[in-house]
């Protein structure tokens, strides 16, 4: 209500414009403004217009029956809020997580996150679809469909941007008591299990690192999930300031440069498609083996994080989708050992699957996710 009349306060001209306080998106500020905003404190409201991921204006009718989801960490996302009912199909991606999404993957496809089947998606009749951060994904989808369908593009990795785009999803889905039931729990550990401790770490004595997207020679800048999870276990990203070469927030790197920069620690990101990690693993030689691989490239052999064993493997389900605070524990293990002597990043990631996933699957006996695991401390 303090909305209310804050809003109430613009139309007389006793207080400055706001973005928000435009609640209808129109450009205007007026008491239909006044209204939305009354009709979502009732939970009544018969659309609600958001600004996406990709800095999209879109509006949403509610309430919201029938849903396509493109991209697997919006399916997690969509599980966090108890609305996977909904759900009337999916990726082929998802459809091929069976062990994650042991539900989601019996659903229709609906063609790949890059290139969805349009005719598919159309018979599915969907409410909304949820796809990537990328502008032009939304775009591109949003051109070929009818304006009776909502689509949405969200970031659902980077930790910036994690609770604000929880809530929004709570406040879309109509379950805002679970949505800000994850956001306490990730934010409370973030802030008091790795940025409490960290925060006393002078910016001289900070590890440096290169974290590599899952292409070799291809590292996270500022702005992406890889980036977000070495700074917030206190590292220092060498390649955070490099040209984009995309739309992603990634960057190219050459050998030379790598080399000469000698950072103290190396991450390599794989995706679980891949076959050597992830939910459906429970071997980890093959995952050994890849790092092995990475660490005799050429030239290698003399940097820091090589010749101290400081080199390390991590699924990508683990940075950049909504379990990317469990990257950011296995960071801080690797990059302070003994000042996260006590973390267990397994629990963690333990807790988040029962508890947020209603996920039935013990890690102590599945799973392949990152290699070596945590460093022992002397």
């Amino acid at each position: 209500m303090q909305d209310v009349t804050y809003t109430e306060l613009i139309i007389l001209e006793y207080r400055d414009e706001t973005e928000l306080s435009d609640a209808k998106h129109d450009g205007k500020i007026n008491m239909q403004d006044v209204t939305q905003i009354e009709l979502i404190i009732l939970g009544k409201e018969k659309e609600i217009t958001i600004m996406d991921s990709a800095d999209r204006t879109v509006t949403v009718n509610k309430p919201v029956e029938r849903i396509v989801v493109l991209t697997y960490p919006d399916a997690e996302a969509i599980k966090i809020v108890k609305a996977e009912e909904r759900v009337v199909g999916v990726s082929s991606d998802i459809k091929a997580r069976e062990t994650f999404f042991p539900e989601l993957s019996k659903l229709p496809s609906a063609g790949l996150t890059s290139t969805p089947d349009l005719e598919r998606i159309l018979e599915l009749n969907p409410d909304i679809i949820f796809t990537g951060k990328l502008k032009s994904m939304g775009t591109n989808l949003e051109n070929k469909l009818p304006d009776t369908i909502a689509v949405t593009c969200w970031d659902m990795g980077r930790l910036e941007v994690m609770t604000k785009n929880i809530r929004m999803l709570g406040y879309i889905l109509g379950n805002t008591e679970d949505a800000q039931e994850f956001c306490n729990f990730y934010q409370e550990y973030l802030d008091e299990t790795i940025w409490d401790r960290v925060s006393d770490i002078p910016d001289g004595d900070r590890e440096r690192v290169y974290i590599e997207y899952s292409e070799d020679y291809i590292a996270f800048a500022t702005g992406s999930s890889g980036h977000e999870i070495c700074v917030a276990a206190g590292g220092v990203n060498i390649a955070s300031d490099l040209p984009r070469f995309s739309e992603k927030p990634i960057v190219k790197v050459d050998c030379e440069w790598l080399i000469e920069e000698n950072p103290d620690l190396i991450v390599k990101t794989v995706r679980c498609k891949t076959g050597l990690c992830g939910y459906g693993e429970d071997d980890p030689q093959a995952l050994g083996q890849e790092r092995e691989r990475i660490m005799s490239r050429s030239g290698w052999e003399g940097m820091t994080a090589v010749a101290e064993n400081r080199t390390y493997l991590i699924d990508m389900d683990l940075v950049g989708s909504t379990a990317n605070f469990v990257g950011a524990t296995y960071m801080a293990k690797w990059l302070y050992p003994d000042l996260f002597e006590d973390l267990d990043p397994e629990a963690f990631h333990q807790e988040y699957l029962t508890r947020f996933q209603r996920l039935d699957y013990d890690l102590d006996e599945n799973g392949v996710f990152v290699c070596p695991s945590v460093p022992e401390v002397v």
